[in-house]
């Protein structure tokens, strides 16, 4: 369901409104082109270099293999404005898949538009329809941005559990 957002645009004397249309759809191979832009953009954020021929590769083998869901949002020209991506895994304890929501990126001029907190809700509509027992994310400490979005959204910090990593290079 497409979702409408007016912001105003201009000064106090200039009041021009303009519609953003925000369509979130599950990215399938045809999608692939503009994903993997995002996806370039996404890993430039954080310091890799740009490398489209990387990013459509690991984009078209996710797709390919079904490693992952991606959630790809467009407007009604079906540019892209972002796109967040779920991993499964599942819960020893619990005994239920859960998702890891591993990656979450939007376009610098679809920012504050709501486009991330529409492809939030579209994952967590996801980890229910796959009856999950919850959605795990991690971010940067000085994010507060993101941080601020996803508490508003339900997430609580896990303050029980340190996280360690053991990097094979």
């Amino acid at each position: 369901m497409p979702i409408k957002l007016r912001y105003l645009i201009g000064n106090r004397t200039t009041k021009l409104y303009q519609t953003m249309t925000i369509k979130i759809k599950t990215a399938l191979i045809d999608d692939l082109e503009a994903v993997s832009k995002l996806f370039n953009h996404y890993r430039v954020f954080y310091q890799q270099p740009s490398d489209l021929a990387l990013a459509r590769s690991f984009i078209a083998e996710r797709l390919t293999n079904q490693d992952s869901t991606i959630f790809f949002a467009h407007n009604g020209a079906s540019e892209p404005l972002g796109f967040t991506q779920l991993y499964p895994s599942f819960s020893s304890v619990s005994a239920q898949r859960t998702w890891i929501l591993n990656d979450l990126y939007v376009d610098k001029k679809a920012r504050q538009k709501g486009v991330a907190r529409q492809l939030m809700e579209a994952a967590k509509r996801f980890a229910i329809e796959t009856n999950s027992n919850g959605i795990s994310l991690e971010t940067a400490f000085d994010n507060t941005t993101a941080q601020r979005l996803y508490e508003s959204l339900g997430y609580r910090k896990n303050d029980g559990f340190f996280s360690y990593f053991l990097s094979m290079k």
